[in-house]
């Protein structure tokens, strides 16, 4: 139970997509001007999201991710400074209290990162990760002083979660798989997820029209079943993830969003 809310409230279930082994990259340099570059509208330096995090009829915790503007440079390149913060909520802090914030500094043209943060507080249990991201060397420098080699346009924990809103979904099939690399806990993961189709999602804040999506796992991991864990974001430009739903041994965890503000376009998918 406290492994999986810190989960949710740390990562917004990124630990839970990790479904490979660690990869040995294939590197070779990359000049800055040649990194990529994403074409999107879907978010917007102001955004700010919130969800309260439910583990059958109890709220257990809260997460925010908000966008802000920033002077910090990657290689004289423009960023965006991203901050997701989770903790727990009334009751659970008494037994189990988590307290995480994650900062992402990310690039602007190309969604990719260049600086990491991670302070985790989980019950006592600490975590306190600094990541540098030498894009044009494909690799990562460590707080510790480890360097590791990475594929071009391997993503972070937060970074990850924007750079999926950026994906094409225009004319997208039920079946299709999305594929990026994930940098966390010193190595290198697959992040596999699989479009399950259209569906409309009540919420506490309403009723949405959702893209549907679920991860493509591999076996022994958290959850037995993909079935297990499913997430919808909004069937709009903004794709923003309206809920997460996830079985557990123990009962059931939902992320749910409760509050939305300084989004990039209309919440068209909004029904009710």
């Amino acid at each position: 139970m406290k492994t999986f809310i810190a989960l949710i409230l740390g990562t917004t279930l990124v630990y839970a997509f990790k479904t490979t082994e660690p990869q040995k990259p294939h590197f070779t340099s990359t000049p800055t001007s040649d990194l990529p570059h994403v074409k999107h509208k879907a978010f917007q330096v102001g955004e700010k999201l919130r969800y309260r995090v439910t583990y059958g009829f109890m709220d257990a915790g809260e997460a925010t991710l908000e966008l802000k503007s920033t002077t910090k440079k990657g290689d004289g390149r423009e960023l965006i400074h991203a901050v997701g913060i989770g903790k727990t909520l009334g009751g659970f802090n008494t037994f189990y209290r988590v307290f995480d914030k994650y900062e992402t500094f990310f690039d602007k043209s190309g969604v990719f990162p260049w600086f990491f943060k991670r302070r985790v507080d989980e019950g006592g249990y600490k975590i306190s990760q600094d990541y540098s991201f030498k894009q044009a060397d494909n690799k990562v420098v460590t707080d510790k002083g480890k360097t590791f080699k990475i594929p071009s346009g391997t993503q972070d924990m937060i970074s990850a979660f924007y750079y999926a809103r950026t994906l094409d979904l225009s004319n997208i099939k039920k079946g299709k798989t999305f594929e990026f690399k994930v940098f966390m806990d010193d190595e290198v993961f697959n992040l596999k997820i699989r479009y399950l189709g259209i569906e409309n999602i009540s919420v506490r804040k309403g009723t949405f029209k959702c893209f549907k999506f679920g991860p493509v796992m591999q076996k022994g991991r958290y959850f037995k079943k993909e079935e297990d864990v499913n997430f919808w974001i909004t069937a709009d430009d903004n794709r923003i993830p309206v809920l997460v739903k996830a079985n557990i041994p123990v009962g059931s965890v939902k992320l749910q969003l409760v509050e939305w503000s300084g989004l990039r376009n209309p919440l068209s998918s909004k029904v009710k």
